[in-house]
């Protein structure tokens, strides 16, 4: 049974409107909620009542924002991007990736939301339609990717836009950004999921070796081929091929890997006979192709081939809301099948205040390290590396509730000004304002 809240105001949907959209909305296989113009939830369909729903906590009649944020306030004065009010302005649909609060905790949500008009083309409702993202988690986690820093979503939602579709996706960030994992997620959300996800590591690849590797060699094609090889081209059939470094292959097979691309074909070494490919081209680097182009390292025609869609990894230094989350992911994996691993809070502190030249993967070598010094299980701050003592201007201060209020009483900007004083994200300092009854 679909509750709905009764509607007297005039510029409210009559409930009978109401209720013909909902049992429209019921053949929906996503969640779907109908909101008035005051953010008010008016009625849910069943996927929605079986996946964020509660029964313990109403939901109808409350402020969309405050079911899923916990805000007291609309999304666009906590930092975030509100897609109602864009729709309002656009008078259209508007997408955008929230973290949620669910019964299950918080998660990535994909948001989409439409306004219902009138005959006179005034909006009278919206629907909101919602999606669980399940190639990322908002919550400490034993694989995939992990985060819910600003940044970090940023990349989650262009990858959310493009994985459907089979446009070549280009990864680009520092070494140990996890591109890796952002290619896996691109494979796993596209309709090729059920098909191979193969790797090629370009970097240290001798020509020969490299298209032996990639397109495979018939017998007797040279010295030591004793058998016929099939190649990562044809592994990939039906499913992704990701490039891992793409900058480090040589000029010379540059040509036949736009070849591959641009024609679908290529052919084994050794042999004549002209094969058919059937793979999505995921390619990643943390080199600077566009200067590569400039310079002549790197083909200008395969560089558009490629980076049809460039997805920018962020560094884990602009991440820093991340650290926590990824410091008890990896110890929460550390720890399958062995003793238990936490933190301590100095030496956590201490982890979100290093800059991280090598990344992610660097802060999992580092926590790896230190597990193997954490006798009682914990994690202290002396088991750490000397060089994570050193503070990074770029950290994320320490923001208690003494320091806001003392800067509160002092700054005259507006909040999104606070934030960038701060160097934090706006949502943060809403959080972190909300938390200690400053807001």
């Amino acid at each position: 049974m679909i509750n709905i809240l009764p509607s007297t105001q005039e510029h409210l949907p009559h409930p009978d409107q109401v209720q013909s959209l909902v049992s429209f909305l019921e053949h929906e296989p996503h969640p779907m909620i109908v909101l008035d113009p005051d953010y008010n939830i008016l009625a849910a369909n069943t996927a929605y009542l079986r996946q964020f729903g509660s029964a313990d906590k109403s939901f109808i009649g409350h402020k969309c924002y405050r079911i899923s944020h916990h805000y007291d306030v609309p999304c666009d004065q906590a930092g975030e991007h509100c897609p109602m009010k864009k729709a309002k302005e656009m008078r259209g649909p508007d997408r955008v990736l929230h973290i949620h609060h669910t019964p299950r905790g918080p998660e990535h949500v994909d948001v989409e939301l439409r306004p219902i008009l009138d005959e006179h083309g005034d909006i009278t409702a919206y629907v909101e339609r919602l999606t669980l993202v399940r190639s990322a988690s908002a919550r400490p986690s034993n694989e995939g990717l992990v985060g819910h820093s600003p940044a970090f979503n940023q990349a989650l939602s262009e990858l959310q836009r493009v994985a459907p579709s089979m446009l070549p996706v280009l990864l680009l960030g520092e070494s140990g950004t996890g591109k890796e994992l952002f290619a896996r997620a691109v494979h796993e959300t596209s309709e090729r999921a059920s098909g191979p996800f193969v790797v090629v590591d370009c970097s240290g690849l001798t020509e020969t070796l490299f298209e032996s590797e990639l397109f495979g060699h018939e017998k007797g094609a040279f010295t030591g081929a004793t058998t016929r090889k099939p190649g990562l081209v044809e592994t990939a059939q039906g499913g992704t091929l990701f490039l891992d470094e793409i900058g480090d292959v040589p000029l010379t097979m540059q040509v036949k890997l736009l070849r591959l691309i641009e024609s679908g074909t290529y052919r084994r070494v050794g042999s004549v006979e002209t094969l058919h490919a059937n793979f999505r081209l995921v390619a990643a680097t943390h080199k600077p192709l566009e200067k590569m182009v400039e310079t002549g390292e790197f083909r200008q025609d395969l560089y558009y081939r490629i980076s049809v869609f460039p997805i920018h990894l962020p560094p884990l230094r602009n991440r820093v809301e991340d650290i926590s989350l990824l410091v008890h992911s990896f110890l929460q994996r550390a720890g399958r099948g062995k003793r238990r691993l936490t933190i301590d809070s100095a030496a956590l502190k201490q982890l979100q205040q290093f800059s991280w030249p090598g990344n992610i993967r660097e802060l999992r070598n580092v926590l790896e390290r230190a597990s193997l010094f954490a006798d009682d299980g914990v994690i202290h701050s002396v088991q750490l590396p000397q060089a994570t003592a050193v503070s990074s201007p770029l950290a994320t201060p320490v923001l208690d509730s003494r320091t806001l209020a003392q800067v509160l009483a002092t700054f005259k900007g507006t909040r999104s000004e606070l934030a960038e004083h701060l160097g934090v994200s706006e949502r943060t300092l809403y959080r972190r304002l909300k938390e200690q009854g400053l807001s």
